[in-house]
Protein backbone atom coordinates (compact mmCIF):
# COMPACT_ATOMS: atom_id res chain seq x y z
CA UNK A 1 0.00 0.00 0.00
CA UNK A 2 1.50 3.40 -1.19
CA UNK A 3 1.81 6.49 1.15
CA UNK A 4 -0.88 8.39 -1.01
CA UNK A 5 -3.33 5.06 -0.10
CA UNK A 6 -2.59 5.42 3.20
CA UNK A 7 -3.48 9.33 3.25
CA UNK A 8 -6.86 8.41 1.59
CA UNK A 9 -7.60 5.93 4.01
CA UNK A 10 -7.10 8.18 6.95
CA UNK A 11 -8.75 11.08 5.54
CA UNK A 12 -11.45 8.63 4.66
CA UNK A 13 -11.62 7.41 8.26
CA UNK A 14 -11.85 11.42 9.96
CA UNK A 15 -14.52 11.57 7.25
CA UNK A 16 -16.77 9.30 8.45
CA UNK A 17 -16.16 9.15 11.95
CA UNK A 18 -16.81 13.22 11.72
CA UNK A 19 -19.94 13.01 10.04
CA UNK A 20 -21.66 10.07 12.60
CA UNK A 21 -20.24 12.53 14.98
CA UNK A 22 -22.88 14.83 13.62
CA UNK A 23 -20.56 17.96 15.80
CA UNK A 24 -19.74 19.94 12.97
CA UNK A 25 -21.66 20.67 9.59
CA UNK A 26 -20.82 18.18 6.70
CA UNK A 27 -20.15 21.01 4.03
CA UNK A 28 -17.32 21.55 6.87
CA UNK A 29 -16.11 18.19 6.95
CA UNK A 30 -16.31 17.25 3.42
CA UNK A 31 -14.34 20.50 2.30
CA UNK A 32 -11.32 19.74 5.14
CA UNK A 33 -10.78 16.74 3.65
CA UNK A 34 -10.71 17.41 0.56
CA UNK A 35 -8.48 20.74 1.06
CA UNK A 36 -6.36 18.46 2.93
CA UNK A 37 -5.54 15.92 -0.23
CA UNK A 38 -5.01 18.97 -2.04
CA UNK A 39 -2.03 20.09 0.24
CA UNK A 40 -0.97 16.81 0.42
CA UNK A 41 -0.73 17.17 -3.67
CA UNK A 42 -3.26 13.97 -4.32
CA UNK A 43 -4.93 16.48 -6.48
CA UNK A 44 -4.00 19.70 -8.49
CA UNK A 45 -5.01 22.98 -6.82
CA UNK A 46 -6.33 23.49 -10.69
CA UNK A 47 -7.99 20.38 -10.66
CA UNK A 48 -9.41 20.94 -7.41
CA UNK A 49 -11.03 23.96 -8.38
CA UNK A 50 -12.38 22.70 -11.92
CA UNK A 51 -15.11 21.07 -9.90
CA UNK A 52 -16.74 24.24 -9.02
CA UNK A 53 -17.64 24.12 -13.22
CA UNK A 54 -18.76 20.07 -13.73
CA UNK A 55 -22.35 20.95 -15.43
CA UNK A 56 -23.89 18.37 -12.83
CA UNK A 57 -22.88 20.58 -10.21
CA UNK A 58 -24.19 23.90 -11.79
CA UNK A 59 -27.64 22.09 -12.55
CA UNK A 60 -27.94 21.42 -9.03
CA UNK A 61 -27.57 24.74 -7.68
CA UNK A 62 -29.79 26.57 -10.79
CA UNK A 63 -32.35 23.37 -10.01
CA UNK A 64 -31.96 24.57 -6.48
CA UNK A 65 -33.06 28.41 -7.09
CA UNK A 66 -35.72 28.00 -9.12
CA UNK A 67 -36.90 25.97 -6.43
CA UNK A 68 -37.11 29.20 -4.22
CA UNK A 69 -39.76 29.97 -6.98
CA UNK A 70 -41.31 27.13 -7.43
CA UNK A 71 -42.25 25.99 -3.76
CA UNK A 72 -44.46 29.45 -3.43
CA UNK A 73 -46.81 27.80 -4.73
CA UNK A 74 -50.06 27.03 -3.43
CA UNK A 75 -51.34 23.74 -5.59
CA UNK A 76 -50.08 20.68 -3.06
CA UNK A 77 -51.23 22.84 -0.08
CA UNK A 78 -54.74 23.43 -1.53
CA UNK A 79 -55.08 19.65 -2.21
CA UNK A 80 -54.54 18.77 0.89
CA UNK A 81 -57.82 18.37 2.12
CA UNK A 82 -59.40 16.42 -1.13
CA UNK A 83 -56.21 13.56 -0.74
CA UNK A 84 -57.35 12.88 2.66
CA UNK A 85 -60.88 12.43 2.83
CA UNK A 86 -62.57 9.17 3.08
CA UNK A 87 -61.39 5.74 4.79
CA UNK A 88 -57.90 5.84 6.01
CA UNK A 89 -56.36 3.60 3.30
CA UNK A 90 -57.54 5.47 0.18
CA UNK A 91 -56.66 8.57 1.70
CA UNK A 92 -52.98 7.03 2.29
CA UNK A 93 -53.30 6.07 -1.29
CA UNK A 94 -54.36 9.45 -2.55
CA UNK A 95 -51.80 11.10 -0.58
CA UNK A 96 -48.71 8.78 -1.70
CA UNK A 97 -49.18 9.40 -5.00
CA UNK A 98 -50.00 12.84 -5.36
CA UNK A 99 -46.84 13.67 -2.72
CA UNK A 100 -44.57 10.97 -5.15
CA UNK A 101 -45.65 12.57 -8.12
CA UNK A 102 -45.12 16.17 -6.96
CA UNK A 103 -41.75 14.99 -5.01
CA UNK A 104 -39.94 14.01 -8.31
CA UNK A 105 -39.60 17.06 -9.95
CA UNK A 106 -39.35 19.55 -6.86
CA UNK A 107 -37.41 19.33 -3.86
CA UNK A 108 -38.71 16.78 -1.80
CA UNK A 109 -37.83 18.74 1.28
CA UNK A 110 -40.02 21.73 -0.02
CA UNK A 111 -42.69 19.26 -0.49
CA UNK A 112 -42.54 18.09 3.26
CA UNK A 113 -42.83 21.72 4.15
CA UNK A 114 -45.84 22.55 2.16
CA UNK A 115 -48.28 19.63 3.97
CA UNK A 116 -46.92 19.40 7.24
CA UNK A 117 -49.17 22.44 8.30
CA UNK A 118 -52.23 21.31 6.48
CA UNK A 119 -51.99 17.86 7.54
CA UNK A 120 -51.73 18.69 11.30
CA UNK A 121 -54.64 21.48 11.26
CA UNK A 122 -57.02 18.38 9.38
CA UNK A 123 -59.72 16.25 11.22
CA UNK A 124 -60.22 13.79 8.95
CA UNK A 125 -57.26 11.88 9.99
CA UNK A 126 -54.87 11.80 13.02
CA UNK A 127 -51.71 13.47 11.63
CA UNK A 128 -49.43 10.69 13.50
CA UNK A 129 -50.68 8.70 10.56
CA UNK A 130 -50.66 10.91 7.64
CA UNK A 131 -47.30 12.56 8.33
CA UNK A 132 -44.80 9.86 8.34
CA UNK A 133 -46.38 7.92 4.87
CA UNK A 134 -45.80 11.66 3.14
CA UNK A 135 -42.45 12.31 4.37
CA UNK A 136 -41.71 8.39 2.96
CA UNK A 137 -43.73 9.02 -0.32
CA UNK A 138 -41.51 12.34 -0.85
CA UNK A 139 -38.01 10.60 -0.48
CA UNK A 140 -39.80 7.80 -2.82
CA UNK A 141 -40.61 9.97 -5.08
CA UNK A 142 -37.44 11.47 -5.70
CA UNK A 143 -35.95 8.41 -7.12
CA UNK A 144 -38.26 9.13 -10.65
CA UNK A 145 -36.38 11.39 -11.77
CA UNK A 146 -32.98 13.30 -12.10
CA UNK A 147 -34.32 16.00 -10.72
CA UNK A 148 -36.19 14.19 -7.96
CA UNK A 149 -33.33 14.96 -5.18
CA UNK A 150 -30.23 16.79 -5.13
CA UNK A 151 -28.68 13.50 -4.19
CA UNK A 152 -29.07 12.25 -8.07
CA UNK A 153 -27.89 15.35 -9.04
CA UNK A 154 -24.65 14.76 -7.24
CA UNK A 155 -24.01 11.51 -8.19
CA UNK A 156 -24.74 12.57 -11.60
CA UNK A 157 -21.51 15.41 -10.72
CA UNK A 158 -19.52 12.16 -9.69
CA UNK A 159 -20.52 10.57 -12.97
CA UNK A 160 -19.59 13.37 -15.27
CA UNK A 161 -16.31 14.41 -13.20
CA UNK A 162 -14.96 10.85 -13.74
CA UNK A 163 -15.89 11.05 -17.72
CA UNK A 164 -18.68 8.73 -18.00
CA UNK A 165 -22.22 9.72 -19.86
CA UNK A 166 -24.47 12.07 -17.80
CA UNK A 167 -27.60 10.81 -16.57
CA UNK A 168 -30.49 11.53 -18.45
CA UNK A 169 -33.55 12.99 -16.76
CA UNK A 170 -36.08 10.06 -16.97
CA UNK A 171 -33.13 7.21 -16.55
CA UNK A 172 -34.22 6.26 -12.81
CA UNK A 173 -37.95 5.90 -14.00
CA UNK A 174 -38.09 2.09 -14.97
CA UNK A 175 -36.46 0.91 -11.87
CA UNK A 176 -37.99 3.84 -9.91
CA UNK A 177 -41.52 3.40 -10.20
CA UNK A 178 -41.84 -0.37 -9.62
CA UNK A 179 -39.86 0.97 -5.95
CA UNK A 180 -42.58 3.42 -5.67
CA UNK A 181 -45.58 1.04 -6.37
CA UNK A 182 -44.39 -2.07 -4.45
CA UNK A 183 -43.35 0.44 -1.66
CA UNK A 184 -46.94 2.43 -1.95
CA UNK A 185 -48.74 -1.07 -2.32
CA UNK A 186 -46.51 -2.13 1.34
CA UNK A 187 -47.95 0.88 2.71
CA UNK A 188 -51.95 0.76 2.22
CA UNK A 189 -51.52 -2.77 3.20
CA UNK A 190 -49.44 -2.48 6.54
CA UNK A 191 -49.96 0.91 7.90
CA UNK A 192 -52.76 0.68 8.96
CA UNK A 193 -52.07 -1.70 11.63
CA UNK A 194 -48.36 -0.37 12.04
CA UNK A 195 -50.08 3.23 12.88
CA UNK A 196 -52.74 2.96 14.94
CA UNK A 197 -55.22 5.23 15.00
CA UNK A 198 -54.13 8.41 17.96
CA UNK A 199 -57.10 10.36 19.12
CA UNK A 200 -56.47 14.04 17.14
CA UNK A 201 -54.03 16.71 18.04
CA UNK A 202 -56.42 19.25 19.60
CA UNK A 203 -57.32 16.28 22.03
CA UNK A 204 -53.76 15.48 23.66
CA UNK A 205 -51.53 17.79 24.98
CA UNK A 206 -48.83 18.85 23.46
CA UNK A 207 -45.72 17.69 25.54
CA UNK A 208 -43.61 21.06 24.66
CA UNK A 209 -40.97 21.52 27.27
CA UNK A 210 -41.93 25.16 28.53
CA UNK A 211 -40.14 27.85 31.35
CA UNK A 212 -41.01 30.39 33.37
CA UNK A 213 -38.64 32.38 35.63
CA UNK A 214 -39.12 33.11 39.31
CA UNK A 215 -39.04 37.30 39.28
CA UNK A 216 -37.14 38.34 42.35
CA UNK A 217 -40.32 40.66 43.61
CA UNK A 218 -42.22 37.70 42.95
CA UNK A 219 -44.84 36.65 46.30
CA UNK A 220 -44.27 32.82 45.41
CA UNK A 221 -40.13 32.88 46.93
CA UNK A 222 -39.90 31.25 49.87
CA UNK A 223 -43.23 28.86 49.39
CA UNK A 224 -42.89 25.01 48.83
CA UNK A 225 -44.21 23.79 45.41
CA UNK A 226 -47.32 22.35 46.95
CA UNK A 227 -47.87 25.55 48.85
CA UNK A 228 -47.44 28.17 46.17
CA UNK A 229 -50.04 26.04 43.82
CA UNK A 230 -47.23 24.16 41.70
CA UNK A 231 -47.92 21.11 42.27
CA UNK A 232 -50.94 20.08 40.85
CA UNK A 233 -51.71 22.30 37.78
CA UNK A 234 -53.93 21.71 35.32
CA UNK A 235 -52.92 21.18 31.77
CA UNK A 236 -49.30 21.77 32.64
CA UNK A 237 -46.85 19.52 35.08
CA UNK A 238 -43.45 21.03 36.91
CA UNK A 239 -40.84 18.39 35.65
CA UNK A 240 -37.83 20.33 37.15
CA UNK A 241 -36.36 23.68 38.50
CA UNK A 242 -33.22 24.97 37.47
CA UNK A 243 -31.24 26.50 40.08
CA UNK A 244 -27.28 28.20 39.57
CA UNK A 245 -26.87 25.81 36.66
CA UNK A 246 -27.99 22.81 38.25
CA UNK A 247 -31.00 20.96 37.83
CA UNK A 248 -33.84 19.51 40.19
CA UNK A 249 -35.60 16.62 39.34
CA UNK A 250 -37.98 15.48 40.07
CA UNK A 251 -39.38 18.49 41.91
CA UNK A 252 -40.41 17.21 45.29
CA UNK A 253 -43.88 19.12 46.89
CA UNK A 254 -41.43 20.65 49.63
CA UNK A 255 -39.09 21.96 47.67
CA UNK A 256 -38.66 26.10 48.46
CA UNK A 257 -38.70 28.95 45.37
CA UNK A 258 -36.45 31.05 44.95
CA UNK A 259 -35.54 34.47 43.20
CA UNK A 260 -34.38 33.36 39.62
CA UNK A 261 -35.22 29.37 39.70
CA UNK A 262 -36.12 28.58 36.18
CA UNK A 263 -39.38 26.26 35.94
CA UNK A 264 -39.80 23.85 33.66
CA UNK A 265 -42.88 22.52 32.65
CA UNK A 266 -44.22 20.26 30.54
CA UNK A 267 -47.85 19.73 28.79
CA UNK A 268 -50.72 21.52 26.66
CA UNK A 269 -49.11 24.85 25.30
CA UNK A 270 -52.68 26.15 24.69
CA UNK A 271 -52.84 26.33 28.44
CA UNK A 272 -50.27 29.13 28.66
CA UNK A 273 -52.62 31.34 30.92
CA UNK A 274 -52.37 28.80 33.61
CA UNK A 275 -48.93 30.17 34.60
CA UNK A 276 -50.02 33.92 33.76
CA UNK A 277 -52.10 33.35 36.97
CA UNK A 278 -49.14 33.30 39.16
CA UNK A 279 -47.70 36.52 40.21
CA UNK A 280 -43.99 37.32 39.85
CA UNK A 281 -43.69 34.06 37.21
CA UNK A 282 -42.49 35.02 34.18
CA UNK A 283 -42.05 33.07 30.84
CA UNK A 284 -40.37 34.57 27.76
CA UNK A 285 -42.94 36.42 26.15
CA UNK A 286 -43.72 38.55 29.46
CA UNK A 287 -39.99 39.28 29.19
CA UNK A 288 -39.56 40.70 25.91
CA UNK A 289 -42.84 42.24 26.19
CA UNK A 290 -44.23 40.38 23.67
CA UNK A 291 -48.46 39.30 23.13
CA UNK A 292 -48.89 35.94 24.20
CA UNK A 293 -52.07 36.00 22.74
CA UNK A 294 -49.71 36.13 19.31
CA UNK A 295 -48.26 32.50 19.03
CA UNK A 296 -46.43 30.98 16.03
CA UNK A 297 -45.37 26.91 15.98
CA UNK A 298 -42.88 26.68 13.73
CA UNK A 299 -40.38 23.46 12.81
CA UNK A 300 -36.62 23.87 12.59
CA UNK A 301 -36.22 23.89 8.79
CA UNK A 302 -33.28 21.46 6.72
CA UNK A 303 -30.87 23.86 6.09
CA UNK A 304 -31.54 26.65 8.70
CA UNK A 305 -28.76 28.39 9.99
CA UNK A 306 -30.12 27.43 13.79
CA UNK A 307 -29.14 23.43 13.39
CA UNK A 308 -26.61 22.90 16.60
CA UNK A 309 -26.57 26.52 18.14
CA UNK A 310 -28.87 27.76 20.75
CA UNK A 311 -31.01 30.31 21.20
CA UNK A 312 -28.16 32.54 22.89
CA UNK A 313 -25.60 31.68 20.52
CA UNK A 314 -27.75 33.15 17.48
CA UNK A 315 -29.63 36.22 19.21
CA UNK A 316 -33.12 35.07 18.29
CA UNK A 317 -34.97 37.66 19.53
CA UNK A 318 -33.17 39.94 17.62
CA UNK A 319 -33.16 37.89 14.68
CA UNK A 320 -36.68 37.41 13.91
CA UNK A 321 -38.46 39.78 16.12
CA UNK A 322 -40.07 36.63 18.65
CA UNK A 323 -39.42 34.87 21.58
CA UNK A 324 -39.13 31.03 22.19
CA UNK A 325 -41.46 29.98 25.04
CA UNK A 326 -41.22 26.17 24.28
CA UNK A 327 -39.63 23.40 22.61
CA UNK A 328 -40.21 19.87 21.30
CA UNK A 329 -38.16 17.37 19.77
CA UNK A 330 -40.35 14.67 18.89
CA UNK A 331 -40.69 12.21 22.14
CA UNK A 332 -37.72 13.37 24.12
CA UNK A 333 -37.28 14.96 27.05
CA UNK A 334 -35.50 18.16 27.18
CA UNK A 335 -33.74 18.92 30.16
CA UNK A 336 -31.91 22.73 31.01
CA UNK A 337 -32.86 26.50 30.13
CA UNK A 338 -34.30 26.75 26.42
CA UNK A 339 -31.54 29.41 26.08
CA UNK A 340 -28.70 26.79 26.20
CA UNK A 341 -30.46 23.58 24.43
CA UNK A 342 -28.84 23.70 20.81
CA UNK A 343 -31.41 23.26 18.57
CA UNK A 344 -31.71 20.65 15.98
CA UNK A 345 -33.65 19.93 12.57
CA UNK A 346 -36.80 19.00 13.60
CA UNK A 347 -37.34 20.69 16.13
CA UNK A 348 -40.78 22.06 17.31
CA UNK A 349 -40.79 25.82 19.05
CA UNK A 350 -43.54 27.63 19.61
CA UNK A 351 -42.88 31.70 19.30
CA UNK A 352 -44.62 34.50 20.85
CA UNK A 353 -43.87 37.35 17.78
CA UNK A 354 -43.85 40.59 17.53
CA UNK A 355 -45.22 43.06 14.88
CA UNK A 356 -42.04 42.92 12.51
CA UNK A 357 -41.81 39.05 12.70
CA UNK A 358 -43.28 38.55 8.88
CA UNK A 359 -41.28 41.12 7.21
CA UNK A 360 -38.16 39.00 8.44
CA UNK A 361 -36.98 37.89 5.31
CA UNK A 362 -34.92 34.83 6.59
CA UNK A 363 -38.10 33.00 7.77
CA UNK A 364 -38.05 30.71 4.89
CA UNK A 365 -34.78 29.48 4.87
CA UNK A 366 -35.12 28.63 8.88
CA UNK A 367 -38.56 27.45 9.61
CA UNK A 368 -41.17 25.56 8.47
CA UNK A 369 -44.36 27.47 9.65
CA UNK A 370 -47.29 25.06 11.06
CA UNK A 371 -49.53 27.11 12.50
CA UNK A 372 -50.27 29.48 10.19
CA UNK A 373 -49.75 30.15 5.97
CA UNK A 374 -46.51 29.87 4.89
CA UNK A 375 -45.69 34.48 4.45
CA UNK A 376 -43.73 34.10 1.75
CA UNK A 377 -46.43 31.77 -0.59
CA UNK A 378 -47.71 33.73 -4.15
CA UNK A 379 -50.73 35.79 -2.69
CA UNK A 380 -51.93 35.31 -6.40
CA UNK A 381 -52.59 31.77 -7.40
CA UNK A 382 -51.83 32.73 -11.36
CA UNK A 383 -48.41 33.34 -10.48
CA UNK A 384 -48.05 29.61 -8.89
CA UNK A 385 -49.42 28.30 -11.76
CA UNK A 386 -46.99 30.42 -14.23
CA UNK A 387 -44.16 29.15 -12.72
CA UNK A 388 -45.08 25.68 -12.61
CA UNK A 389 -45.98 25.70 -16.21
CA UNK A 390 -42.61 27.03 -16.74
CA UNK A 391 -40.64 24.33 -15.40
CA UNK A 392 -42.84 21.47 -16.60
CA UNK A 393 -42.41 22.74 -19.94
CA UNK A 394 -38.37 22.88 -19.27
CA UNK A 395 -38.32 19.46 -18.42
CA UNK A 396 -40.41 18.22 -20.97
CA UNK A 397 -38.06 19.80 -23.59
CA UNK A 398 -35.01 18.53 -21.98
CA UNK A 399 -37.29 15.20 -21.92
CA UNK A 400 -37.59 14.95 -25.49
CA UNK A 401 -33.72 16.17 -26.71
CA UNK A 402 -35.14 19.58 -28.00
CA UNK A 403 -32.45 21.22 -25.40
CA UNK A 404 -29.95 20.47 -22.80
CA UNK A 405 -31.32 20.34 -19.17
CA UNK A 406 -28.99 22.70 -18.06
CA UNK A 407 -30.09 25.24 -20.60
CA UNK A 408 -33.30 24.81 -20.22
CA UNK A 409 -32.87 25.59 -16.66
CA UNK A 410 -30.83 28.45 -17.15
CA UNK A 411 -33.25 30.22 -19.25
CA UNK A 412 -36.64 29.45 -16.51
CA UNK A 413 -34.31 31.05 -14.11
CA UNK A 414 -33.87 34.03 -16.18
CA UNK A 415 -37.46 34.18 -17.03
CA UNK A 416 -38.47 34.33 -13.81
CA UNK A 417 -36.37 36.75 -12.64
CA UNK A 418 -37.63 39.02 -15.79
CA UNK A 419 -41.01 38.19 -14.82
CA UNK A 420 -40.90 39.05 -11.27
CA UNK A 421 -41.36 35.99 -10.08
CA UNK A 422 -37.91 35.73 -8.44
CA UNK A 423 -35.93 38.33 -6.97
CA UNK A 424 -32.24 38.60 -7.22
CA UNK A 425 -32.08 39.27 -3.22
CA UNK A 426 -33.88 36.01 -3.10
CA UNK A 427 -32.01 33.92 -5.02
CA UNK A 428 -28.82 35.34 -3.11
CA UNK A 429 -30.60 34.88 0.51
CA UNK A 430 -31.03 31.37 -0.55
CA UNK A 431 -27.58 29.99 -2.51
CA UNK A 432 -27.18 26.40 -1.61
CA UNK A 433 -23.33 27.37 -0.47
CA UNK A 434 -23.36 23.97 2.17
CA UNK A 435 -24.38 21.61 -1.37
CA UNK A 436 -21.84 23.38 -3.63
CA UNK A 437 -18.88 22.75 -0.91
CA UNK A 438 -20.32 19.08 -0.53
CA UNK A 439 -20.51 18.00 -4.13
CA UNK A 440 -17.23 20.14 -5.19
CA UNK A 441 -15.36 18.50 -1.95
CA UNK A 442 -16.93 15.19 -3.06
CA UNK A 443 -15.79 15.35 -6.11
CA UNK A 444 -12.56 16.11 -5.41
CA UNK A 445 -12.24 13.08 -2.84
CA UNK A 446 -13.81 10.72 -5.35
CA UNK A 447 -11.00 11.66 -7.94
CA UNK A 448 -7.97 11.08 -5.56
CA UNK A 449 -10.05 7.52 -4.27
CA UNK A 450 -10.04 6.92 -7.79
CA UNK A 451 -6.49 8.00 -9.17
CA UNK A 452 -4.53 6.47 -6.12
CA UNK A 453 -6.60 3.05 -6.13
CA UNK A 454 -7.14 3.55 -2.88
CA UNK A 455 -11.15 2.63 -4.45
CA UNK A 456 -10.19 -0.57 -5.96
CA UNK A 457 -8.72 -1.58 -2.62
CA UNK A 458 -11.40 -0.93 -0.94
CA UNK A 459 -13.95 -2.56 -3.15
CA UNK A 460 -11.15 -5.92 -2.71
CA UNK A 461 -11.61 -5.92 0.73
CA UNK A 462 -15.46 -5.68 0.79
CA UNK A 463 -15.81 -8.08 -1.86
CA UNK A 464 -13.57 -10.85 -0.03
CA UNK A 465 -16.27 -12.43 1.53
CA UNK A 466 -19.01 -12.72 -1.47
CA UNK A 467 -17.39 -14.25 -4.02
CA UNK A 468 -19.56 -17.10 -4.14
CA UNK A 469 -22.61 -14.83 -5.10
CA UNK A 470 -21.16 -13.45 -8.36
CA UNK A 471 -22.18 -10.27 -10.25
CA UNK A 472 -25.71 -9.96 -7.86
CA UNK A 473 -23.46 -10.35 -4.45
CA UNK A 474 -21.18 -7.36 -5.68
CA UNK A 475 -24.25 -5.29 -6.42
CA UNK A 476 -26.42 -6.09 -3.48
CA UNK A 477 -23.15 -5.61 -1.89
CA UNK A 478 -23.43 -1.86 -3.13
CA UNK A 479 -26.94 -1.73 -2.59
CA UNK A 480 -26.59 -2.47 1.09
CA UNK A 481 -23.61 -0.94 2.23
CA UNK A 482 -25.20 2.72 -0.03
CA UNK A 483 -28.20 1.73 2.84
CA UNK A 484 -26.49 1.44 5.73
CA UNK A 485 -24.52 5.05 5.08
CA UNK A 486 -27.68 6.95 4.60
CA UNK A 487 -29.42 5.83 7.60
CA UNK A 488 -25.97 7.00 9.74
CA UNK A 489 -25.64 10.12 7.68
CA UNK A 490 -27.11 12.50 5.08
CA UNK A 491 -28.02 10.99 2.10
CA UNK A 492 -25.76 13.34 0.16
CA UNK A 493 -23.02 12.39 2.25
CA UNK A 494 -24.01 8.56 1.92
CA UNK A 495 -23.67 8.51 -1.63
CA UNK A 496 -20.32 10.83 -2.23
CA UNK A 497 -18.81 8.17 -0.32
CA UNK A 498 -20.43 5.01 -1.89
CA UNK A 499 -19.88 6.43 -5.23
CA UNK A 500 -15.93 5.83 -5.43
CA UNK A 501 -16.35 2.40 -3.99
CA UNK A 502 -19.17 1.25 -6.67
CA UNK A 503 -16.32 2.40 -9.38
CA UNK A 504 -14.03 0.07 -7.71
CA UNK A 505 -15.97 -2.56 -7.01
CA UNK A 506 -17.03 -2.72 -10.55
CA UNK A 507 -13.41 -2.25 -12.21
CA UNK A 508 -12.82 -5.21 -9.96
CA UNK A 509 -15.29 -7.70 -10.97
CA UNK A 510 -15.36 -6.24 -14.79
CA UNK A 511 -18.73 -5.40 -14.73
CA UNK A 512 -20.32 -2.26 -16.09
CA UNK A 513 -20.47 0.64 -13.95
CA UNK A 514 -23.90 2.02 -14.40
CA UNK A 515 -25.62 -0.35 -12.25
CA UNK A 516 -23.12 0.16 -9.58
CA UNK A 517 -23.92 4.05 -10.28
CA UNK A 518 -27.87 3.71 -9.91
CA UNK A 519 -27.23 1.20 -6.56
CA UNK A 520 -25.80 4.14 -5.33
CA UNK A 521 -28.87 6.51 -6.30
CA UNK A 522 -31.43 3.86 -5.17
CA UNK A 523 -29.58 3.08 -2.12
CA UNK A 524 -28.75 6.37 -0.82
CA UNK A 525 -33.04 7.30 -0.87
CA UNK A 526 -33.70 4.32 1.10
CA UNK A 527 -33.44 6.11 4.34
CA UNK A 528 -36.62 4.86 6.60
CA UNK A 529 -35.17 3.00 9.46
CA UNK A 530 -34.49 6.39 11.45
CA UNK A 531 -35.14 10.31 11.74
CA UNK A 532 -31.59 10.92 11.48
CA UNK A 533 -31.06 9.94 7.53
CA UNK A 534 -32.60 12.72 5.61
CA UNK A 535 -33.69 16.15 6.57
CA UNK A 536 -37.44 15.34 5.94
CA UNK A 537 -37.70 12.44 8.38
CA UNK A 538 -36.66 14.96 11.18
CA UNK A 539 -39.00 17.61 9.75
CA UNK A 540 -42.32 15.14 10.65
CA UNK A 541 -40.66 13.37 13.79
CA UNK A 542 -41.87 16.28 16.26
CA UNK A 543 -45.23 17.10 14.48
CA UNK A 544 -45.97 13.79 14.71
CA UNK A 545 -45.04 13.35 18.15
CA UNK A 546 -42.89 10.32 16.15
CA UNK A 547 -40.16 8.04 18.46
CA UNK A 548 -37.17 6.31 16.87
CA UNK A 549 -39.12 2.94 17.35
CA UNK A 550 -42.10 4.28 15.24
CA UNK A 551 -39.87 4.97 12.71
CA UNK A 552 -38.11 1.71 12.42
CA UNK A 553 -41.91 -0.66 13.64
CA UNK A 554 -42.72 1.26 9.81
CA UNK A 555 -39.79 1.59 8.04
CA UNK A 556 -38.19 -1.96 8.36
CA UNK A 557 -40.58 -3.19 5.91
CA UNK A 558 -40.63 -0.47 3.25
CA UNK A 559 -37.06 -0.53 3.42
CA UNK A 560 -36.76 -4.44 3.03
CA UNK A 561 -39.69 -4.51 0.01
CA UNK A 562 -37.32 -1.33 -1.21
CA UNK A 563 -34.39 -3.07 -1.40
CA UNK A 564 -35.11 -5.73 -2.50
CA UNK A 565 -37.05 -4.59 -5.88
CA UNK A 566 -34.20 -2.40 -6.48
CA UNK A 567 -32.08 -5.54 -6.40
CA UNK A 568 -34.27 -7.72 -8.91
CA UNK A 569 -35.15 -4.16 -11.08
CA UNK A 570 -31.50 -3.29 -11.76
CA UNK A 571 -29.66 -5.41 -13.68
CA UNK A 572 -32.98 -5.79 -16.10
CA UNK A 573 -32.80 -2.23 -16.86
CA UNK A 574 -29.16 -1.51 -16.89
CA UNK A 575 -27.24 -5.27 -17.23
CA UNK A 576 -24.56 -6.15 -15.48
CA UNK A 577 -22.11 -6.81 -18.48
Amino acid sequence: MTWQQVAVFVGLGALVVELLRGKRAPAAVFASVAFAFVLLDLVSVQKGLAQLTNSGLVTVVVLLLLSVVLDRSHLLEAMAGWLVRGPYRWALAKLYVATATYSAFLNNTAVVASLIGPLRSLRTHAPSRLLMPMCFAASLGGILTLVGTSTNLLVNSLVIGQGMPALHIFDLFPVGILIVLACGATMVLLYPRLLPAQPPAEETSSDYFLEATVRPDSPLIGKTVEAAGLRNLAHLYLAEIVRDGFTIAPVQPDRMLRAGDLLVFTGDLTRLDVLTRFEGLETHGQHYRLPLDNLVEVVIAADSTLARRTLKDVNFRAQFDAAVIAVRRGSERLRGPIANVPLEVGDTLVLVVGNDFEKRNNLQRNFVIVSRRQVQKFTDPRKGLLAMAGFVAAVALAALGVVDLLKALLVLLAAFLLLGLAKPADLRRNMPYAIILIIASSLVISEVMVSSGAAVLLAQALLAGIDAFGPYGALALILVVTWILTELMSNNAAAALAFPVALGVAQTTGLDPQPFVMAVIYGASCSFLTPYGYQTNLMVMSPGRYTLRDFARAGAPLALVYQATALVAIPVFFPLR
